[in-house]
């Protein structure tokens, strides 16, 4: 078994990875689709054109790229890691969210918004004070 101080490096660089790539795909993924615009006649004829129109845009392949990154480092961390410990700590990501949702693509971000991100991130530092892993697997 992994030392404890060895589990909580890997842990929390991993949760690290995932709050920086989950927002940033989410992001890339909003301002490509921004690109397409509105999608108003989602019909089966119109896949192959709606298709082409979004995975012509750059954006878009990066953002997949961060979410398929964002997905290999949260499938890693929950191979050892609590998922009770993960996705709480992971949860940071939403003020990451509402940061480059203001910065990035000119969102407005209500005080109440504002608010709920900060009580989501006491959240995350209150857990991030427990251990990564309660459990002892054989």
């Amino acid at each position: 078994m992994k030392s404890s101080a060895g589990l909580q490096f890997k842990t929390f660089a991993l949760i690290f990875i995932m709050i920086i790539f989950g927002p940033m795909g989410d992001v890339l993924l909003s301002k490509g689709m921004k690109q397409v615009g509105a999608i108003s006649n989602f019909t089966p004829a119109n896949l192959p054109l709606l298709f082409s129109a979004v995975f012509s845009i750059g954006a878009i392949w990066l953002g997949i790229s961060s979410l398929l990154t964002f997905f290999i480092a949260y499938t890693l961390v929950l191979s050892w890691a609590d998922y009770s410990f993960v996705q709480p700590a992971s949860a940071i990501a939403y003020g990451i969210v509402a940061l480059l949702g203001y910065f990035v693509l000119g969102e407005v971000v209500t005080p109440t918004r504002w608010i709920g991100v900060l009580i989501i991130c006491l959240g995350v530092l209150m857990v991030g004070h427990t251990p990564p892993r309660t459990t002892e697997h054989s």
